[in-house]
């Protein structure tokens, strides 16, 4: 019998501590009811994909020699999981609650070549299987060999080892066949009810011997007898793997109660040993952002009010030609920039974008995109992207307008398509790629065609929508006049180069938020959580201040040196930044992943590729527009005869 009841307050007490109070702890909001299991209530353990750090390739768990059930059912998915490569399907693992078993016989295989060859080949990669039980993960229980001698958990467990020091044919490769699992349980006080609370492993290879004959799982082991009390407590009489030699799978489980409540439960995935470097990353970010600050509001407040002030009490045209500086391209500055159609273009996707990292950041600091909840964070940002095509269409639209264009509709079909053409050209790419694998991660037809469908069926409409109502609006009005001649902008220094000044320009962002990105690509590349929304939330906006003020300080700086083209080197200085989070990408792959295959390495690179490309419109789009408002602030209030 199941009880399934649903801890409001506690949620909501939790959610106002991580809002308010932490932003890096006590932010997990339990993504579903809690299960309440009686005792010899069965407990369903689920199998999942089959995982490596190495190749980034998932299979599925019963593409290997496994213990099947009668029938395999597949759980129901969500888009994220798909996307993920998730494939959650039953075992023949079933348990009964607070009902300890040994040594229990799931079932004997007999590997062939293939199959033999296919574990081999797992096992040299390293891949390791992933299991779960009322929507926890297995974890494996390794203490570290420091001072502390804490615990920390590994994701899943290896499908087993290698013989170490053994090269060419002395290899050996043994098979993890017998798994010791401890299932930890919170109990209710006032019921008789229990609440899982942790799902662990200690797997090991042992080469089971059979007294007699074999009679399915009531067969007798001389290695692993519940009647004699005798359990596998070591690897010390391995199982090697060779074809054609049999496989006996055996498993123990016990049941221990735990103090750790079901709410706190996802605590032991999520310890975060090392949240003095986020605090260090959060204020080494506000030194910069303290930095510009000062620098945007030395020129805002001394410089700029001083020279306003002067311009706006000369009295002859003599002194008028006389001054210098950002004053004499008025004429010029709002002139439409070369391919204006194009940076409309960019500018309403930046936009798309922003607004889906802004509202995804806001539900997941709220908790409502835990990892419980899994696939939830990439169901939510596509959603939220198709959705947003409305913002797209009306920004490209009103800026189009601004700089007199007519065809509202062409305006409309390149910011539908232009981004995410690209990114689903690579996508497309690289998920042939897997399919050439033969992996789970390949993303099925039917998927595809849902992408297709949120696509041009939901996202075009809603941008050519937002461009229709952006077009309607009143054209935004030049604070100044642009002269029918182009005036002529003198030479520059070396270090006013633009592409100097762009390069410059995208350091700042970058190192605003690398030390966060370390983390981000540890949980995408090395199978780790990433919860710590609170601290992400922070440093975006931190990103946004630091790439709107290097932006506005470097604009300053170039309409000083009288070149008004402005509009592109603004939108570039600050999206920049990517061009470095990819160098750092690379940094990365070389130095903490161990990807040996060409396919995942051009997956690693392809994914890469995707993410500096939108980073660089998210960044670009901020930069734009804050020169954008600073230009149009400074030029408005000085008095053009």
């Amino acid at each position: 019998m199941e009880i399934r009841r649903t801890p409001v307050l506690l949620s909501w007490i939790c959610l106002l501590l991580a809002v308010f109070l932490i932003p890096g702890h006590c932010f997990y909001l339990p993504g579903v009811a809690p299960a309440d299991f009686q005792k010899k209530d069965p407990l369903q353990v689920k199998v999942n994909k089959l995982t490596s750090t190495k190749t980034q390739l998932p299979y599925s768990y019963y593409s290997l020699p496994f213990c099947r059930p009668d029938t395999i059912v597949d759980s129901a998915e969500n888009l994220g999981e798909v996307l993920r490569g998730d494939r959650i399907e039953n075992s023949p693992y079933v348990f009964e609650m607070r009902e300890p078993k040994m040594c229990q016989i799931v079932c004997k295989l007999t590997p062939n070549e293939k199959d033999a060859k296919d574990l081999k080949e797992k096992i040299e990669d390293e891949y390791h299987v992933n299991m779960i039980l009322d929507n926890l993960p297995l974890v494996v229980p390794i203490r570290r060999l420091d001072q502390d001698s804490t615990t920390f958990y590994q994701h899943g467990y290896q499908i087993g080892v290698k013989s170490p020091h053994a090269e060419g044919k002395d290899e050996k490769y043994y098979i993890h066949n017998h798994l010791s699992f401890l299932v930890r349980y919170h109990k209710d006080e006032q019921m008789d009810v229990a609440r899982i609370v942790g799902f662990e492993v200690k797997p090991f290879s042992v080469k089971h011997e059979a007294d007699g004959g074999w009679s399915g799982d009531k067969t007798r082991l001389s290695t692993c007898d519940p009647h004699a009390r005798q359990t596998v407590v070591s690897n010390d009489n391995p199982l090697e793997v060779e074809a054609n030699k049999d496989i006996i799978f055996t498993y123990d489980v016990d049941f221990v109660e735990s103090d750790v409540k079901w709410a706190s439960r996802w605590d032991t995935y999520l310890l975060m040993a090392d949240d003095q470097i986020h605090w260090f990353s959060i204020v080494n970010s506000l030194m910069i952002v303290l930095f510009l600050s000062g620098m945007v509001a030395m020129i805002m407040l001394r410089t700029l009010y001083r020279d306003i002030s002067k311009y706006n009490q000369l009295e002859t045209q003599e002194e008028a030609q006389e001054e210098t500086g950002w004053k004499l391209v008025h004429g010029d500055v709002f002139r439409a920039p070369a391919n204006s159609d194009l940076l409309c273009v960019y500018v309403g996707t930046g936009v798309q974008f922003f607004g889906m990292l802004l509202v995804t950041m806001m539900f997941a600091v709220l908790g409502f995109l835990s990892p419980s909840n899994r696939g939830g964070l990439m169901t939510a940002m596509l959603l939220l992207w198709v959705f947003m095509g409305l913002f797209a269409g009306y920004s490209s639209a009103r800026l189009y307008k601004m700089f007199k264009g007519a065809e509202w509709k062409q305006i409309a079909l390149r910011t539908a398509f232009l981004f995410p053409a690209v990114v689903f050209v690579i996508f497309f790419v690289l998920n042939a790629l897997i399919w050439g694998e033969k992996s789970s991660g390949a993303v099925p037809f039917t998927t595809m065609f849902a992408l297709v469908f949120l696509w041009f069926g939901i996202s075009v409409p809603l941008v050519f929508v937002g461009s229709y109502l952006g077009f309607k609006k009143p054209a935004i009005e030049d604070p100044v006049k642009t002269n029918k001649i182009p005036r002529q902008i003198p030479e520059q220094a070396w270090y006013m180069n633009p592409i100097f000044s762009m390069l410059i320009g995208g350091i700042l962002p970058f190192g605003a938020v690398f030390i966060e990105l370390f983390f981000i690509l540890t949980s995408i590349w090395l199978n780790q959580f990433y919860y710590i929304f609170g601290f992400l939330f922070l440093v975006f906006i931190i990103l946004i201040v630091t790439c709107a003020e290097i932006t506005i300080v470097l604009c300053y700086f170039q309409l000083c040196s009288e070149d008004y083209l402005w509009w592109w080197r603004s939108y570039l200085t600050s999206g920049s930044s990517a061009l470095y989070l990819f160098l750092y990408a690379t940094f990365y792959f070389f130095t903490k992943l161990e990807i040996t295959k060409l396919v995942s390495g051009a997956l690693y690179f392809g994914y890469m590729l995707i993410a500096a490309y939108s980073f660089f419109v998210l960044t670009g789009t901020i930069g734009f527009y804050a020169c954008f408002w600073f230009t149009r602030l400074i030029y408005s209030s000085v008095k053009i005869d």
